[in-house]
């Protein structure tokens, strides 16, 4: 049943300060996530933060599976 659906990874990443967002850090951020094969799939802002939140996926690697499936340091 797993074979079924497609697998992702996700990656949550905050940018900005109390000062704002830059657009072309914004930008620069995107471009390179997007290189490496991520998609942003959601954008807010929390209220009166300046900051933005950008959550992005791509499909779960057999690498990336594999370095899951070791055990934790912590």
């Amino acid at each position: 049943m797993k074979d079924e659906f497609k697998q992702w990874e996700y990656h949550v990443q905050t940018v900005g300060s109390i000062f704002g967002t830059k657009d072309e850090v914004i930008d620069e951020m995107l471009n390179e996530l997007g290189e490496d094969g991520w998609e942003a799939v959601s954008v807010f802002s929390p209220e009166n933060s300046g900051k933005v939140t950008l959550v992005f996926k791509r499909p779960l690697s057999d690498r990336a599976r594999r370095e899951r499936s070791r055990p934790s340091p912590f």
